[in-house]
């Protein structure tokens, strides 16, 4: 009978912790001991946080040397969606203080998968994201989705143009709001509006010679942007 209390108990235990887990629905709990433990910006440091999905936190883990020796923070939770990120967008990255953030959001969305959006439904979120941002004196870099041709985990949603669209939303917003917009898509769209098979591993993920592409265009947005905080 002892043992059998035992086991009931640890399987109570066992599925609270999954409940908890499901429950965190923005994976909030994702950095939340390294953003504790992370200290305040020191003086005229250019802190930089990346906001994002897979591909922002494959950058991490597949060209990590662009990170080291710079403030910047990779905030990218692999499978999010617009949503996820707005709810984790004071946590991630506004309690953090830094001087800019870069957003590179949407392409989950299109994929659904935390259900159906619209691309208005999208632009919402990337809006609030870059309001919130503003609100509280952080700079903002919009990121062009990256192309994809087709979803490995979700073949057949025809993504192409519908990113283009997306990328068309997300640039007159930026103009029109001053932000700027950083345009991964054109450097590395291939003939069929997809992403360059030399530059990805899966066709929407890339590989280390994608951040290669990418990595001197962020460069260049943060030194354009923050170019008079470097003075």
């Amino acid at each position: 009978m002892k043992t059998l209390r035992i086991l009931v108990l640890v399987i109570v235990v066992m599925s609270s912790g999954r409940i908890a887990e499901a429950q965190d629905w923005a994976n909030l709990g994702r950095f939340c001991n390294e953003n504790k433990e992370m200290p305040a910006p020191l003086p005229g440091e250019l802190r930089i946080v990346f906001m994002g999905n897979s591909i922002t936190e494959g950058w991490r883990n597949l060209y990590p040397e662009f990170f080291e020796g710079r403030s910047y923070i990779n905030r990218g939770i692999s499978g999010q969606t617009t949503p996820q990120m707005l709810l984790r967008f004071r946590s991630d990255v506004i309690n953090l203080h830094p001087q800019a953030v870069i957003i590179l959001a949407g392409t989950n969305d299109i994929a659904g998968n935390t259900g159906p959006s619209t691309p208005e439904m999208i632009m919402d979120n990337i809006i609030s994201m870059s309001e919130l941002a503003k609100a509280n004196g952080i700079k903002v870099i919009l990121c062009s989705v990256l192309p994809a041709y087709d979803y490995p985990w979700r073949p057949g949603l025809e993504p192409a143009e519908k990113i283009v669209s997306l990328n068309k939303m997300i640039k007159e917003f930026a103009v029109i709001n001053g932000f700027y917009y950083l345009d991964y898509y054109s450097a590395m769209v291939d003939e069929r509006k997809g992403l360059r098979s030399e530059l990805t591993y899966d066709g929407v993920h890339p590989n280390k010679a994608g951040y290669e592409v990418m990595a001197p265009m962020a460069e260049k947005a943060i030194n354009e942007l923050l170019k008079d905080n470097q003075r």
